[in-house]
């Protein structure tokens, strides 16, 4: 799966959310200062080149829909860190996130249980 900019996976969660949308509904949905018509435009085509989104002709008018599930791609997108940072080693990531303090002994042990669970089905 394609890596995607900060800006692309910005109007991807636009899409996740509302469903299929028009580039001026894209363009409302930002706070001030809003981008320019072009820019989200722009963006909108190099995901659908990307094969994140397709679209519905209305005469002149594009209404664009993802094609790729959130799910699916937060699925892409960690697989591509753990083998681009953790040498592809589940282990590493959690070793770090041990190390880092960042998950507690009462996380470690559900996802024990969890994997036990996965195991015994």
């Amino acid at each position: 799966m394609k890596k995607l900019t900060v800006k692309e996976e910005e109007i991807m969660s636009f899409f996740w959310q509302n469903g299929p949308l028009f580039v001026r509904e894209i363009v409302a949905l930002y706070s001030e200062p809003k981008p320019h018509f072009n820019t989200v435009s722009t963006i909108v085509r190099g995901l659908e080149e990307k094969g994140f989104l397709s679209h519905t002709s209305y005469g002149s008018t594009f209404q664009y829909f993802h094609i790729i599930e959130e799910e699916e791609y937060k699925k892409g997108a960690l697989l591509n860190v753990v083998n681009k940072y953790f040498k592809s080693s589940y282990l590493g990531l959690v070793s770090t996130f041990i190390e880092e303090e960042k998950i507690s002994v009462g996380e470690l042990k559900r996802l024990i249980e969890l994997a036990e669970g996965k195991k015994s089905q």
